[in-house]
């Protein structure tokens, strides 16, 4: 009786440990429980709030033929971007409760882009792939005054000049960023002595007018130039003559050339009348991402888009692609789907965004440029980063490459910088 007794009194205290036990695991079980049926239930609150809804939107070009059978613009580019953004941005917002969606418009050429973006309905964020004139025409509508709208195709310094925006933020880079990136270089080098060779296009011009201004800005010379019309001319079977010719003249430490389209500039290279690197559009280029970009983790990104889009990212994916973390940063920092916060936020100087470059991103306060440390890029290898050493700011280096606070006629933004 008395080995029954104990037995039955060990029995009563393992009894009432396993239910002090599960007296404990209680909440935490039901804790697991509710979040487990906020992911997975349709009919719960988490469930029940629209994801954040971002839009991209683009102007289809029409692109010459690529020269020496080089591989064409694929027509994804800045796409295919948005896309990884969007699956960053959604594995980063599960941990938060927060989700986003990206509908992709496509304009062809000639179509009324106007009213593509009238069918997006009230968008609060668009990012847009077009032309400058499309940009400003966009940014004009009734329809966009309350979109924050991100640029991402068009390079123009003047949309971060006189012709700035309220509400319009740049994250690809202007041609001044890309001339001062390439400028920085060159000076730095002390291969101060350019001759710039253009092609005939009006985007040739911009270019070569953005390397001329850098070179005032930072102490190098123009010491010639030269415009090539590759129109009626077949450089495949006369590039030793023709560019042998364009390229005499004032002694030169490096040959620049204007050449946007990539109608003539890969063939410059090893053609030049005197031994010389050249640089610019072709040969040692300026750029925000590209194939070798590996530091900083930026192998993981490069990964992750091969992976999507099955090919090597360009720079205007990498802008499509930071223009929708962006938004999903700004969401995930205040743990909101508020449109109207978010925007305030992404709008003012003390908004950051991590790009795979080692530091943080900002948007300039004055002209809503995106700062960024630029790459001199030649196929196979970075060269260098720019801001190059020994560039300094008084605020940040970064803001060495472009228009400067006092250098900008933009006033929509209003902002001072911090």
């Amino acid at each position: 009786m008395r080995a029954e007794a104990e037995r039955g009194h060990g029995a009563t205290g393992r009894h009432a440990a396993s239910a002090r036990v599960a007296a404990c695991l209680a909440p935490c079980l039901a804790l697991c429980l509710a979040l487990l049926a906020g992911l997975l239930l349709p009919g719960s609150a988490a469930a029940a709030e629209a994801p954040l809804a971002i839009h991209y939107l683009e102007r289809r070009v029409e692109r010459p033929s690529p020269l020496n059978n080089e591989d064409p613009i694929p027509g994804d580019e800045g796409a295919a971007g948005a896309e990884l953004g969007l699956a960053d941005s959604n594995a980063t917002g599960r941990f938060l409760g927060l989700s986003f969606t990206l509908t992709r418009t496509l304009v062809e050429p000639g179509a009324d882009l106007a009213e593509a973006f009238g069918k997006l309905g009230a968008p609060r964020f668009v990012v847009v792939n077009a032309p400058a004139e499309d940009v400003l025409a966009l940014a004009d509508l009734p329809e966009a005054k309350d979109a924050v709208i991100l640029n991402v195709g068009a390079p123009d310094t003047r949309l971060r000049d006189r012709d700035c925006r309220a509400r319009l933020l740049h994250v690809l880079p202007s041609r001044a960023m890309l001339a001062d990136a390439l400028v920085q270089f060159l000076v730095f080098k002390r291969w101060g002595r350019i001759l710039l060779v253009s092609g005939t296009e009006p985007a040739d011009a911009l270019y070569a007018d953005a390397l001329k201004a850098s070179a005032r800005k930072f102490g190098a010379r123009i010491v010639g130039e030269a415009r090539f019309d590759v129109h009626g001319a077949d450089i495949r079977n006369s590039a030793l003559r023709e560019f042998a010719l364009v390229t005499r003249g004032a002694d030169h430490d490096v040959v620049a050339v204007a050449d946007e389209a990539g109608a003539f500039g890969t063939n410059l290279v090893y053609n030049t009348a005197a031994p010389r690197p050249v640089v610019g559009t072709q040969g040692l280029s300026p750029a925000a991402w590209g194939r070798p970009v590996e530091a900083w983790a930026g192998v993981q990104l490069q990964g992750r888009f091969r992976k999507l889009a099955s090919r090597a990212m360009r720079p205007i994916d990498y802008a499509g692609w930071l223009a929708v973390h962006a938004v999903g940063t700004a969401a995930a920092k205040l743990k909101s789907r508020d449109p109207a916060a978010i925007q305030a936020l992404m709008l003012s100087p003390r908004f950051e965004v991590g790009g795979f470059k080692g530091r943080s991103l900002s948007f300039r306060p004055w002209n809503g440029q995106l700062r960024q440390p630029l790459f001199l890029l030649w196929p196979g290898a970075v060269v260098a980063t720019a801001p190059v050493e020994g560039f300094l700011h008084k605020r940040t280096e970064l803001d060495t490459l472009g228009l400067d606070e006092p250098e900008s006629a933009c006033r929509a933004f209003g902002g001072r910088a911090g």
